[in-house]
């Protein structure tokens, strides 16, 4: 999660929005996105995607690789 906190919040700042106004056109709460960019680890995926959305990202399932004697 802190790879994907460190994104948001360097997004954010190159796009030179506040956590507030990030928030807002997300349509996702302030609490949201401070819970994001430290790197909380149990966040609705939903709303991550909300955020992502506006960087021009989504984040869904990937599937893992599982070695010959791991199955």
């Amino acid at each position: 999660m802190k790879k994907l906190a460190v994104f948001v919040k360097e997004k954010r700042k190159k796009l030179g929005l506040t956590q507030e106004l990030l928030a807002e056109r997300a349509g996702v709460g302030l609490r949201f996105v401070r819970e994001l960019e430290q790197g909380k680890k149990t966040l609705q995926l939903d709303k991550v995607n909300q955020v992502l959305f506006l960087f021009g990202y989504e984040l869904g399932p990937v599937k893992k690789i599982i070695g010959e004697n791991e199955q």
